[in-house]
């Protein structure tokens, strides 16, 4: 073949490759930039979280100082009024507690404790009510002492009729210490109403069934009595919501928390009593304490576990 034969190199390939590069680039170039502009977002997005949870805890702060004032305005009034404060003095210690706490709780923990906030309002509407009666009481017990010091022979029958009355409500107590709680079930309750006994784990706990029934008891007078139950956690902490039923009863002189309530009249007939607790968050897996109390006496117990 000769020279003049000899095939001409195609410019056009050397072109294509040119472009091809050139579109690679431009590519490389714009996922990069949104690489940078997702980045961006995402910064963005955790700095504005972390600056609402940073409010909410700052908000939450401001709720458990306004909460911890008026629990301490009642502690001192109902102080002052001979009443009991032991439940209002462990919760402000608890809330005294939380807020030590630095700002850093998630948004849980913040939910969680606002919670439980809202059901110390409840019970500060309870306390008010107390302080309002004790107010009465003592109002009454001002002009009854009045009345007495008239004539040293008044004070001495109203003396004779207190000590009456004493001994009557002694004897009511020692009666009604007798009754007694047996065939104590514990019971879960899933969402389909299946039961279980004895253990059991959260996801089969929607609710928790305490039931019983009364002993047999000749001796004690027949008519209305409150049960009281109080469902103790592994480190013996009593179970207790005021939304759901809870709150608080004399137990040997001292105001103690109860899970739920119910009252019954007593007609010596070994009556059933069934009583439903829906805590609304997971049981910590441990042994737990059932205790049924009855006009200020313990009259039974069982335990349960969860797994």
């Amino acid at each position: 073949m000769t020279k003049e034969e000899q095939p001409e190199e195609n410019p056009s390939g050397t072109e294509k490759g040119k472009n091809i590069l050139i579109i690679v680039l431009i590519i490389l170039v714009i996922l990069s930039g949104w690489r940078l502009f997702t980045d961006h977002q995402e910064k963005s997005q955790k700095n504005e979280e972390i600056l609402i949870l940073t409010e909410e805890n700052s908000d939450l702060n401001i709720r458990l100082d306004s909460m911890t004032f008026q629990l301490d305005l009642r502690i001192r009034e109902i102080e002052e009024l001979g009443g009991n404060v032991d439940s209002l003095i462990r919760i402000k210690d608890q809330l005294i507690q939380e807020r030590r706490v630095e700002t850093n709780r998630s948004a849980a923990e913040i939910a969680a404790l606002n919670k439980r906030i809202d059901a110390y309002s409840g019970l500060l509407k309870e306390k008010d009510n107390d302080i309002i009666r004790l107010r009465a009481q003592n109002q009454e017990l001002f002009s009854e002492n009045e009345e007495l010091k008239s004539s040293k022979a008044e004070v001495e029958e109203e003396v004779v009729k207190l000590n009456i009355k004493t001994d009557e409500l002694e004897e009511k107590v020692t009666i009604a210490s007798r009754l007694k709680a047996e065939n104590i079930i514990v019971a879960a309750v899933n969402s389909r109403g299946r039961e279980r006994i004895d253990e059991f784990r959260n996801r089969q706990l929607s609710k928790l069934k305490v039931s019983f029934s009364i002993a047999e008891n000749k001796v004690a007078p027949e008519g209305l009595r409150d049960v009281f139950i109080q469902v103790l956690t592994p480190n013996d902490q009593v179970i207790f919501d005021i939304a759901k039923g809870s709150g608080t009863f004399e137990l040997e002189g001292k105001e103690v928390f109860y899970t739920s309530k119910q009252d019954f009249i007593f007609n010596n007939s070994q009556q059933q009593l069934t009583y439903y607790y829906e805590k609304g968050s997971d049981y910590p897996k441990g042994l737990y304490t059932v205790k049924v109390f009855s006009e200020g006496a313990e009259i039974g117990s069982s335990t349960f576990e969860v797994k």
